[in-house]
């Protein structure tokens, strides 16, 4: 119909190559022989034993390839014009990273395969999303939008949950969930808020990796640890939205205090 707004999306072609691309690195650590380079780092008297695994680099080749792809696939959108696509970037190259962990905990088998095709499949989801919002006054951007924040929580629970159950050392604990407190929510305040806002997300960083500090310690299950910091994450970043939009502070903490409480609900039901 003449004057109606029609919703862009990306070629199938284009989707389905970017996302075999994305897989293949994974996939290949299925067929070639398994590696390790045994790592330390010394300073004076102390030092950091470490190693380089085989689904270490290809979740790092993984994510590179999701990064570039990801500026292929958005530079085909219609309405970008001349924009950067760096935005664009972030939320995909995370969940790509975010889901190395995972396959690389996952015993080889028909398992591991199926989690996969579980993996191709959210990425499909995020790169579709991404693709919608490169256009604001597309009628989907508010629920493309939507998802792409409540995935990109989603995809911090998987990290930080999976990260507890592989037990790494608090020194490489911190840093993942610091990039990833700090990506996420950069990303949901510039998808609400149609701006860039950088003194919150490293704000809210800071008080969650104090938070992950604490809790390292505490005897939390994996899935308990997520929604442990989860909560907090979720909270501040809608407490941060709101605030932004001028919100009173005693309807802009309604949300926050919800999910807290939410947080803390499922922790004690799970124990």
């Amino acid at each position: 119909m003449k004057g109606m707004h029609v919703p862009s999306f990306p070629g199938s072609d284009r989707l389905g190559t970017l996302i075999a691309a994305v897989l293949l690195p994974f996939a290949l650590t299925q067929v070639l022989p398994p590696a390790e380079l045994p790592i330390r780092l010394t300073l004076g008297d102390f030092f950091l034993d470490s190693s380089l695994t085989l689904i270490g680099v290809m979740t790092l080749l993984a994510a590179g390839v999701t990064a570039t792809g990801m500026d292929w696939l958005i530079r085909s959108h219609p309405a970008l014009h001349a924009r950067q696509t760096v935005e664009h970037w972030l939320v995909p190259t995370l969940t790509t990273l975010v889901l190395g962990i995972p396959l690389a905990i996952l015993p080889a088998g028909h398992s591991w395969w199926l989690a996969l095709g579980l993996a191709g499949l959210l990425l499909a989801v995020v790169f579709l999303a991404e693709y919608i919002t490169v256009d604001p006054t597309a009628p989907a951007y508010s629920v493309a939008g939507g998802l792409l924040t409540a995935l990109s929580f989603a995809i911090f629970l998987i990290l930080v949950s999976a990260l507890r159950a592989a037990g790494p050392r608090l020194i490489f604990f911190a840093p993942a969930v610091a990039l990833a407190s700090f990506l996420i929510p950069v990303r949901a305040l510039r998808l609400r808020l149609r701006r860039w806002e950088f003194l919150w997300p490293l704000g809210i960083a800071w008080i969650t990796v104090q938070l992950a500090a604490a809790f390292h310690y505490w005897p939390l299950s994996p899935l308990q640890h997520g929604l442990a910091l989860l909560g907090p994450l979720y909270a501040l970043t809608s407490l941060a939205i709101h605030l932004s939009e001028n919100l009173s502070w005693r309807r802009a903490a309604l949300e926050p205090i919800l999910a807290i409480v939410l947080a803390g609900i499922a922790i004690l039901v799970l124990r």
